[in-house]
């Protein structure tokens, strides 16, 4: 085999070497950040489900941007406006919240991504559903969210 070729193929094997394998790069506090945000997840949609619309948003950052149908739009204030005019009467939601098919990973040591289904149902109205994605960060006051792709 031509020396060039030996060495192309030496550079090729350790590349793949030093690539670790999906998951491997989990930061060492991965456990304890993987309950924080998945507990964070539980107590907004228990907030909804309490009436405590704030409580339900205080996983995100005020600067979160969530994906619409229209483009990105930037600020907790204008969902809470929009979640009180569509999805909420007389101070309560009109239906339950609820998460499954929830997955999450790390993308670094500060952040990660995290996928799911929601569900409101009850209230007399057909079930909704549908997929959301959270970008999360680490803040000084732990892991909030700082997009939301929900459709």
């Amino acid at each position: 085999m031509p020396k060039s070729i030996a060495a192309v193929l030496l550079l090729l094997a350790a590349a793949c070497a030093s690539v670790p394998p999906s998951g491997a790069g989990a930061p060492a506090t991965w456990t304890a950040d993987h309950a924080e945000i998945m507990q964070r997840l539980t107590a907004s949609a228990d907030a909804w489900n309490a009436a405590d619309l704030s409580g339900h948003l205080a996983i995100y950052v005020d600067s979160v941007t969530f994906m619409t149908a229209n483009g990105p739009r930037p600020g907790v204030e204008p969902v809470r406006e929009s979640f009180s005019q569509r999805l909420w009467r007389d101070g309560r939601p009109l239906q339950q919240l609820g998460f499954d098919q929830v997955t999450l990973r790390p993308l670094d040591a500060n952040s990660a991504l995290q996928t799911g289904r929601f569900r409101l149902s009850g209230g007399g109205s057909p079930e909704q559903s549908g997929w959301f994605t959270l970008v999360w960060v680490r803040t000084a006051d732990g892991w909030r969210a700082v997009h939301d792709h929900t459709s």
